[in-house]
């Protein structure tokens, strides 16, 4: 892709915003950077981009493209809403509107492998990297997991596998996107503040499909009938992984082992009781690991060593450890409801629950249908807390209480905690209300934890 002398506007900086920049100035791009956040707000992002880019337009948000000297190319980061003013005019006047991992992918060399769902990409990504890396595979991490797919690309060769994970935001935007192969782990309501209804986020999610050929796999749960309806008539391989039933084909739990059959042969991987990750849904993660790696052509030895090996990944049901014999588990990516039902499904002992967030829309009455006999207390924080107080008490859940912020909130559940209790930290909902991420509200969450045990000596 040539981008010599040519004019590339970069929609909000995010993330992704300096490695992106740094590409498109080493290929020869005249980069324009816009963002509605003022440039006291992003002085230490704009610092650290050491003035690279040719011109910044901050602090307001853009009309038109002419306002941004019309660029040939725009780029824009997967957190703004692709309905604004600005790329409908670009997309009106023909100018291309693209997003970073669109860019990467088009850039890039080497192998993509490409991992999506609502729950449980950040932990399925990891450990499909971890079991590739037993192959001594130069393995790049990449994606929505923290590390920009385009900070990779220019240093990658043809041997390179790039294990990626996509969100719904960033498949918005993927045009000529072709991962060799392509996973769905599950589809249930998320983020429909951005997306507006379930439809258009499952066209989204469903978008990891759309180039690829006989050539190409999708990995697929086939537990999830609505992904299993959507996805019968892709023209790639389908292989399909379950945790509820027996496969004539695909990777599945059979007397409590993950199980292979392919070609008529079947292999035993491991007991599902040798995951260190904690939960049903962590299984069907490893199950996903195992079928995107078996469709790679890795060796089962490599699979065994990585998921018995695999800790997990940070603020995802992370135990932060014990004060006074109440057990702390940071699951800060617990980011909608669903994944939180999956938290509390997965705890064993009485848990006081600390939930809340900013709203996207969702609905919290499948996760408090939960409590009875197993959350003792729900302690709420954040944009979302009356409304989850108020489903909570329609349920006839009445065991809550409302705090400004998760300090507050933390030290009350601590309070409340008996020895044996389990903290949990699972919000169900976004960080963006109170924390510029969910690992800030993760870390956070880590720091409190901290101060406790220093209290108390543990």
């Amino acid at each position: 892709m040539d981008l010599k002398n040519k004019k590339v506007l970069v929609v909000g900086l995010a993330t992704t915003g300096i490695p992106l920049v740094t590409v498109l100035k080493k290929l020869g791009g005249k980069v324009v950077i816009t963002d509605t956040k003022s440039g006291k707000d992003l002085k230490e992002t704009t610092e650290r981009l050491n003035l690279n880019a040719d011109e910044l337009l901050l602090g307001y948000q853009l009309k038109n493209i002419e306002e941004a000297g019309n660029p040939e190319l725009v780029i824009v980061s997967p957190g703004v809403p692709m309905e604004i003013p600005l790329i409908l005019d670009a997309k009106n006047k023909g100018i291309e509107v693209i997003g970073e991992i669109e860019l990467a992918y088009r850039l890039m060399k080497g192998h993509l492998i490409a991992i999506t769902g609502t729950n449980g990409k950040t932990t399925t990504t990891a450990l499909t990297g971890e079991i590739f890396k037993n192959e001594k595979i130069r393995t790049h991490v990449v994606g929505n997991i923290g590390v920009p797919m385009i900070s990779k690309v220019l240093d990658a060769t043809e041997e390179d596998f790039f294990i990626t994970e996509v969100s719904s935001f960033q498949l918005e935007s993927v045009k000529s996107f072709k991962p060799e192969v392509a996973a769905i782990l599950n589809l249930t309501p998320d983020h429909l503040n951005r997306h507006k209804t379930m439809n258009n986020y499952t066209l989204c999610k469903m978008n990891i499909f759309t180039n690829q050929g006989a050539d190409n796999t999708a990995v697929i749960n086939y537990d999830d009938l609505l992904l299993r309806k959507l996805t019968l008539n892709l023209s790639s391989n389908k292989v399909y992984f379950s945790r509820l039933q027996q496969l004539d084909k695909g990777v599945f739990i059979k007397d409590g082992k993950i199980t292979i059959r392919s070609k008529g042969k079947e292999i035993e991987v491991i007991d599902k009781q040798q995951l260190k990750i904690l939960g049903e849904h962590n299984v069907e993660n490893a199950l996903a690991a195992t079928a995107i790696a078996w469709s790679m052509d890795i060796k089962v030895d490599s699979i065994r060593k990585g998921l018995i090996n695999f800790l997990g990944v940070e603020h995802r049901m992370e135990v932060c450890g014990k004060v006074k014999g109440v057990t702390f588990i940071n699951d800060s990516k617990g980011t909608n409801p669903d994944a939180s039902i999956k938290a509390v499904e997965a705890v064993k002992d009485p848990i006081i629950l600390l939930a809340g967030g900013m709203d996207k829309g969702s609905n919290f009455e499948e996760l408090i249908d939960l409590f009875p006999g197993r959350v003792k207390h729900l302690v709420l924080y954040g944009e979302t807390a009356s409304i989850i107080e108020k489903t909570a008490h329609q349920k006839g859940y009445l065991n809550t209480i409302v705090f400004n912020d998760l300090e507050a909130a933390a030290k009350f559940a601590f309070d409340k905690g008996e020895e044996g209790d389990v903290i949990l930290l699972s919000p169900a909902c976004a960080s963006w209300d109170m924390y510029s991420s969910y690992e800030k509200r993760g870390e956070h969450f880590k720091e409190i934890f901290e101060k406790l045990r220093v209290m108390f000596h543990d």
